[in-house]
């Protein structure tokens, strides 16, 4: 009896340790598309290098994962609390962390518009007076303060209210995706508001919803839990396939797709990211039918977590596909 405790204890411990490895090179991997990226992408395209391309797309990665962690903790939160005979304990809270993460980011971010979209070489080099000066400095801080101000929130005995700064990101990224200069701006910029808002509810509420299943460690519960966020993920995948789509046809006339998908940086780096997309939707299908068909549907976990993993490298191309030239600007 004693022999078999051991395994069975040995075993959860290994099990651990594997998923902290996997973890840990996701996460490597996930920092070294942005970072390696620009090169192999704009390789034979002619298109030149902007400066500090690497530095900004890891910083964007950053940014983005940062906003989804606490927007998909406040959606799984409020599904894990509407849900009929669910335990009432819940994971503890990564938002605090992920917006101070954040803040950092976006300081970054606002430090290379001080200096003229360039990487600063020295304090010396940044302008910060000057952000107050320009549409994309305002915006900047304003992404600045929308972190810091959810940091305070989430560390608050009200959580919630940290949805109102985190809306402010949310809109700050959508108009400086789309400058004033582009073509329709304003019709650019809500496509972007609907897709990065989608996203962020789901790269971010998948994992708190897995994470809540492993405390509950209650079979219906769980399930519930799960089955319920993969109806709503159901919507939100349509929703952002419409609006990526849209938002690349208006940056890739329909008749330049094909060659701009392989002849342009952006082409490839969006190529790439619907390939994973792909992947991420056929582990998500699987997901949803060993939930609805499997003997014990907690084995729907597994799928649920390759996803996330898959997840974490879409953020990394999207960071790097928002530091990339736009090739209808070229």
């Amino acid at each position: 009896m004693t022999k078999s405790r051991a395994r069975s204890r040995a075993v959860p411990a290994s099990g651990g340790r594997r998923r902290a490895v996997a973890v840990l090179a996701l996460v490597v991997l996930g920092a070294l598309i942005p970072l390696l990226g620009p090169s192999p992408a704009l390789h034979g395209t002619g298109e030149a290098d902007p400066p500090g391309t690497g530095a900004i797309a890891l910083l964007r990665t950053v940014l983005f994962a940062a906003l989804a962690v606490p927007v998909g903790e406040l959606f799984a939160v409020r599904l894990a609390r509407t849900l009929p005979g669910a335990p009432p304990a819940l994971p503890r809270s990564w938002s605090t962390v992920a917006n101070s993460v954040g803040f950092v980011a976006a300081l970054g971010l606002a430090s290379v518009v001080a200096t003229g979209n360039l990487v600063p070489g020295s304090p010396a080099d940044i302008d910060v007076g000057g952000l107050y000066e320009t549409r994309d400095g305002k915006l900047a801080l304003l992404e600045v303060n929308g972190f810091l101000a959810a940091a305070l929130c989430s560390a608050s005995r009200r959580p919630a209210t940290q949805a109102l700064p985190l809306a402010a990101v949310v809109v700050a990224e959508a108009l400086r995706a789309h400058p004033a200069t582009e073509y329709s701006p304003l019709v650019g910029s809500g496509l972007t508001l609907v897709h990065l808002t989608c996203a962020s509810l789901w790269v971010g509420g998948l994992p708190h919803v897995l994470r809540t299943m492993r405390l509950w460690d209650h079979v219906e519960a769980g399930a519930a839990l799960l089955g319920r966020y993969a109806r709503v993920a159901l919507v939100l995948l349509a929703a952002i396939t419409a609006t990526g789509v849209c938002s690349s046809l208006r940056r890739m006339p329909p008749g330049t797709i094909l060659e701009q998908l392989t002849d342009t940086a952006y082409g490839r780096v969006l190529l790439a990211k619907v390939v994973l997309m792909a992947g991420v939707s056929a582990l998500a299908l699987w997901a949803r039918v060993r939930l609805a068909r499997a003997a014990d549907p907690l084995t729907a976990r597994s799928p649920a977590r390759a996803e996330v993993g898959v997840l974490a490298l879409v953020v990394a191309v999207s960071g790097l596909l928002t530091a990339l030239p736009v090739p209808i600007r070229w």
